[in-house]
C-alpha cells in the first residue's frame, strides 16, 4: 500500500473516538506523525480525561507509528494555540489540521437554553476557527520565511444538518453551515500560500450518532 501521508504531521480535533479516531488510525497507517487531541469528555462536552486520546496514541506507537495526545479544548483560544505549537515541538513541523471534534445538545428550538445553544456553537464553529486561524498564521508565516508557499491542508467537519436541516438540532445545524461558509472562505484566503481548505459531511453509526431519530409529534411539542 502506497503511503500517502510519509513523513507528514497532522493534527486531529476530537481524535478519540468514532470518525476521529479512525482519521487518526488511517492518518498513522498512511506514515503521518499524529496529534490525537480529544477532550476526553461526553457527548454534551462535559468532563475532561486525556486517556481516550492516549489510548488512541498507544493504538498507533503499537503499530509501529507515532503519536503523541492533547487533551486542549478546540474552542479555548490558547488551547489552541498550544496544540499547535506541540505538534511543532514534537515533531519539528505541523502539515496538516483535521477539524472534527463536536458535541451535541439536541432540544427543539422552543425549549432550547442559551447554554445549548452556546456549547454547541462554541465547540463546533469556534473550534474550527481557533485551532485554524493558529496553523494558518504557523504556514504564513513559514511561507514568508521560505519565499514561497507550504504544501498544507485544512480539513473541516460539516453534516448534511447543515445544509437540509434536522429537527432537534438549530444549534447544530446552524454551527455546521457556518462551517461550510467558514471552509469556503478560509481557502480563498490561504491558497496564496500552499494551504488547500476542505470540508467532509460524513455519515457514520457513531457515540455522537447513536441516539438520533426522527422525532414524533408529541417530541415536538
Amino acid at each position: 500500500m502506497a503511503r500517502l501521508c510519509e513523513g507528514r504531521v497532522a493534527i486531529v480535533t476530537g481524535g478519540a473516538r468514532g470518525v476521529g479516531r479512525e482519521h487518526c488510525l488511517m492518518l498513522a497507517e498512511h506514515g503521518a506523525k499524529v496529534v490525537v487531541n480529544d477532550l476526553g469528555g461526553d457527548r454534551a462536552g462535559k468532563g475532561h480525561d486525556v486517556g481516550p486520546a492516549q489510548q488512541v496514541v498507544n493504538e498507533i506507537k503499537a503499530k509501529g507509528g507515532e503519536a503523541v495526545a492533547n487533551g486542549d479544548d478546540v474552542s479555548d483560544w490558547n488551547g489552541a494555540k498550544h496544540m499547535i505549537d506541540q505538534a511543532v515541538q514534537a515533531f519539528g513541523k505541523l502539515d496538516a489540521v483535521v477539524l472534527n471534534a463536536g458535541i451535541l445538545r439536541d432540544r427543539m428550538l422552543v425549549n432550547m437554553t442559551e447554554d445549548e445553544w452556546d456549547a454547541v456553537i462554541k465547540v463546533h464553529l469556534k473550534g474550527t476557527f481557533a485551532p485554524a486561524r493558529h496553523a494558518a498564521a504557523y504556514w504564513r508565516d513559514k511561507a514568508k520565511e521560505t519565499g514561497g508557499p507550504v504544501d498544507a491542508r485544512i480539513v473541516t467537519t460539516t453534516s448534511v444538518s447543515g445544509i437540509y436541516g434536522n429537527i432537534g438540532q438549530t444549534n447544530y445545524g446552524a454551527a455546521k453551515a457556518g462551517i461550510a461558509s467558514f471552509t469556503v472562505i478560509a481557502a480563498r484566503e490561504l491558497g496564496r500560500y500552499g494551504v488547500t481548505v476542505n470540508s467532509i459531511s460524513p455519515s457514520a453509526f457513531t457515540r455522537m450518532t447513536e441516539d438520533l431519530r426522527n422525532y414524533t409529534e408529541e417530541d415536538k411539542e
